[in-house]
This record gives C-alpha cells, structure tokens and sequence, in this order.
C-alpha cells in the first residue's frame, strides 16, 4: 500500500464515523517532545467531533476537530509519528511507517461490532488544580478566598495555567546544582511572574531567584507587596527599563511578556548575551517591520493596513526565531492563549544548544530580510554573535 493511500484509508474510516480509539506513537525525531496521540471521538453541542490528546512526558494537552479539518491533522501526525493503532466498529488496523514511508498495514476484523462512545466526560487537566486554593491567585483576585475560580477570571486561570506548561517543559534545561536565575521584563501586574515562581519553588521545590522589571512605579510598588505579604522571599519586583538593566553577568533564563515593539528585540538580545538557556517572550506591537516593509510582489497584501500589519507581525517573530536558531538556540513559535481570548497569541520558546548554524540557513535568512526589505533591530543588536 502505497503512503497516500493509507492516509485516504485512514480518513476515510473517521469521516464515516467508524472510529472508536487511535493510538498513534513512535516519533520520528528523539527531539520530539510529543510521546503519543490518542484519538477518540465525541459529541459537543450535538455535532460529531475526533478528540486528539497529546501526550507528552508530563502534561496532556487537547484538541477537538471536526471532520472536515481531520484529514490534514491526521498527515500532519503522520509526519512526526511512525506507528498506529487503530480500533474500528469492525476492524483493528495496524501502521508502521519506515523512514522514507514505505507502508505496513495490517487489519484484523473483529469478532464483533464495538460500540462507540460519544460521552464528553474529560475533566481539563491542568498543572495549577483549578479546585485546590492557590494563595497567589486569591490574592490577585483570579480565585475567591474558598479557592474557587471567579467565572470573570476563568480565561486568565486558563493562561496562567498555558504559562505553566511552557515553564514546566523548560525544566530539563535549566541547572539543578546551583540556585536557578530568571528575570522577567515588562513584568506588569505580574500575575506569570507569581506563577512562575509559585510552580517552580512552592510546587517544585527549586532553589530560585525571579527579578520582575517594569517601568510603573506603582505597579512594581504593588507586586513587592504582594511578594512581601506572600512570605516570596526569592521574589523581587524592580523598576527600571530592559535596555539599562545592567546589573547582571549570567541568566538562566529570560521572560518577557508584551514587550512593545523593538523592546522585545532588546530582551532577546540581552537573554543570548547572558548565555540564558530558556527564552520565553510573547511579542507584542511590532511596528518596525510594517515601516520597513518593500516587496513588491507582495503589494496586492500590503496594500490593505490590516494585512500588511498582521504580516508584518507574523514576519518580524518568523525572523526572530530565525535569528535565534542562527545564534545557537532550537527556537520554536507556538501558540501561548486561545485567539478568543486574546490577538496576541505567539510564544517564541527557545532551548540554548550552542549548535552552529550552517551556511545555507544564513541565506536563507539573508534572502528573506532582504526580499522584505528589512534590516532587523534583533539582527544588530546580534552581530556580534552571528
């Protein structure tokens, strides 16, 4: 059987509502966080619907689908994963997939027709346990003083929570002989600095110290005594500004939240100077493309403000994390909140490898600026590590 045929195969079955569990596992790459994916159908809202859960080695995460959207999910699975399981209403269907895809398919028909359960009955799962009271969260209001989540807070719960994942999966990376360094720029009203620090000390025991910097007096003012009244005594709240923050020779790892503009730029420069080992930085208003932007072939999109905006913005953290990857760090873009909850939505991870970039990915990268006509704030403020 040929690859294409056994993805026609495949989709086919779940189209026509046969499916009753998948198990697909195996992964290509050893560098693939993704163990395996499970795949079960389900009924929301009274439409038909393939539950995918992502396991990784300590976190499950979920994704409903329709049918119309399976087929693509299901060959995008099939890039990153070699095996699969499969149970049907009247078959068991077995794939193994060699390196370059050759096909074994194996189905087996069952005895009897199995029945599929369409019961929506998966409680979330999330690091922070949503019914256990969280004093940081009480006392910024997102839990009530019975440790209930207030309904008005459930989408900041739901991000904090997201947060916590992306810390949770950069733990392998950060030093366990030694007390663990991060700062966060742009701290805000901080509720991801307080929940940074709560999983990784009050949950996870980890000798740490977290700086959060902000440029609002009175904010800071109020986060210290947050910190303060919590007993948080590895925890300080500064102001001051990213580009004059000086007082530090190594980090091990760097945050920055809705940075506006180039003041992303200035913390990722200064995370690869320190030598961070884990990046995190959701981007925020990044105008210095959308000023720069001269590519002709692409003015029937930069015509239109909205577009050419969204472009750009899609284009500077595309060359940001290219950036990254140049300068030694496996750098991913992901998605950090659902879109209904907030526009920005892109987390640029980054793990330090110290691997070397070759020859081909700086064209690549030089080819793409140049066609944009962009010379990149980042880019400058890296030269002398590129």
């Amino acid at each position: 059987m040929e690859y294409n045929e056994m993805l026609q195969e495949i989709t086919q079955r779940l189209v026509d509502g046969e499916l009753v569990s998948i198990t697909i596992s195996q992964p290509r790459l050893k560098s693939n966080d993704m163990k395996r994916v499970k795949l079960k159908p389900l009924e929301l809202k009274g439409v038909y619907h393939i539950q995918l859960e992502y396991q990784y080695e300590r976190i499950l995460k979920h994704e409903n689908l329709t049918l119309d959207e399976i087929g693509i999910k299901l060959a995008q699975l099939f890039e990153d994963f070699r095996q699969m399981q499969g149970d049907f209403k009247n078959e068991h269907i077995q794939v193994q997939l060699s390196k370059k895809n050759k096909v074994l398919f194996k189905t087996t028909k069952n005895a009897t027709v199995k029945e599929v359960n369409l019961a929506h009955n998966r409680k979330k799962h999330y690091l922070l346990d949503p019914d256990i009271a969280h004093p940081f969260l009480i006392r910024l209001g997102v839990q009530s003083p019975d440790g209930k989540v207030k309904k008005q807070k459930y989408d900041k719960f739901k991000q904090i929570n997201r947060f916590i994942e992306f810390i949770d999966d950069s733990l392998a990376y950060l030093p366990k002989d030694r007390t663990i360094r991060i700062l966060d720029f742009g701290s805000g009203k901080s509720y991801l600095t307080f929940a940074l620090y709560y999983y990784l000390k009050e949950m996870k025991n980890l000798d740490i110290r977290v700086t959060g910097l902000d440029l609002k007096k009175e904010v800071i003012e109020h986060c210290a005594q947050i910190a303060n009244d919590l007993g948080y005594d590895s925890l300080e709240f500064l102001v001051g500004d990213i580009n004059d923050y000086n007082d530090e020779s190594a980090v091990d790892m760097v945050v920055t939240l809705h940075a506006c503009d180039v003041a992303t730029d200035m913390a990722l420069a200064r995370a690869v100077k320190w030598n961070a080992q884990v990046i995190l930085s959701v981007p925020c208003c990044q105008h210095e493309l959308n000023r720069q932007l001269d590519a002709s072939p692409l003015d029937i999109m930069l015509q239109h403000g909205l577009v050419k905006e969204r472009f750009a913005a899609l284009a500077t953290d595309a060359i940001r994390a290219e950036l990254l990857q140049l300068v030694g760090y496996d750098a991913q873009l992901l998605e950090f909140i659902d879109m209904e909850n907030t526009p920005k939505n892109i987390l640029i991870r980054a793990y330090k490898t110290g691997a070397k970039a070759s020859v081909e990915q700086y064209a690549r990268y030089t080819a793409f600026t140049q066609f944009l006509g962009a010379t990149p704030f980042l880019e400058n403020e890296l030269k002398d590590f590129l």
